[in-house]
């Protein structure tokens, strides 16, 4: 397993002159882009936000605008309404052209994987950002943003790390949610309307899976099986996707490890045990 410490080592330094871990990506951002992850967030995680009182959440990696960061405060909060989010960027012109946006539990810094804030934040938030990473590179970044997250305990089952990917404009998302202890589940995502079959979201898969998508391997049996049973549901298109994808999604109850049930099933989603996909090779 690649050491956090081999991870790539950025020539800037913080203001307090600590170096940035990590490289600058693409930046590419839309608004609206991440709110199939973020509504996931509120619905799954926002209990445990609440229970953190005021609670800090980061947008690693924000990109050349703030849109996401803007629209992660305000669907954080309405469930908890005090959660603070913390805009990171490796990239310094990013971050300056972020500060106007700043307001009242919102502010912007520069940094990178050291996750450069005092506090142990209840949620890092990366998406796309590991896509430019190698795929030996994701147990290093995730070992050390798990290893700044908010601890378990008294009832609480610590921070969330949620770290994928997606396209463009937000209509196929595939995220890995990880804990203190660990990586916990995977989540498949999508505007049904623009699906043809489940593993068109394969495309959109997080560094960790997108290289493991061949035969031999969990997540490549999970979307062919899922591909089955989305042919198998085909009379139910006459209901509309939706009806066809919760049809689908209940066949695959059989034999997967489905942890989500209808209410999310009804935005597009599934959700499976992270050990069910997880790269065996």
């Amino acid at each position: 397993m690649t050491r956090a410490a081999s991870l790539p080592q950025s020539r800037l330094r913080s203001n307090g002159g600590t170096p940035i871990v990590g490289t600058v990506t693409r930046g590419t951002t839309n608004p609206n882009r991440l709110r199939r992850m973020d509504r996931w967030i509120a619905a799954t995680h926002g209990a445990e936000l609440r229970r953190a009182g005021e609670p800090v959440a980061v947008d690693l990696g924000y990109g050349a605008a703030p849109w996401t960061a803007v629209e992660l405060l305000g669907r954080l909060r309405t469930v908890a309404p005090r959660a603070r989010v913390v805009g990171v960027e490796i990239e310094p012109a990013r971050v300056a052209a972020a500060r106007p946006y700043e307001r009242a539990g919102l502010v912007f810094r520069h940094g990178g994987f050291e996750i450069p804030i005092p506090q142990r934040p209840m949620l890092i938030r990366a998406a796309n950002v590991l896509r430019q990473y190698e795929e030996g590179e994701v147990a290093a970044v995730w070992e050390r943003l798990r290893a700044r997250l908010a601890p378990a305990g008294d009832g609480s089952r610590g921070g969330l790390l949620v770290e994928g990917t997606c396209d463009e404009i937000g209509r196929r998302h595939v995220w890995v949610a990880l804990g203190p202890e660990g990586a916990r589940t995977v989540t498949f995502a999508t505007r049904l309307g623009s699906l043809e079959r489940p593993s068109d979201l394969a495309e959109r898969l997080p560094k960790a899976l997108i290289h493991r998508n061949v035969p031999g391997e969990p997540v490549h049996a999970f979307l062919r099986d899922f591909d089955r049973a989305w042919a198998a549901a085909a009379p139910y298109a006459s209901y509309g996707a939706r009806q066809r994808w919760i049809r689908a999604v209940r066949e695959l109850t059989a034999h997967w490890p489905v942890l989500d049930g209808p209410v999310r099933w009804r935005q597009g989603e599934v959700t499976v045990a992270w050990g069910a996909l997880a790269p065996v090779r």
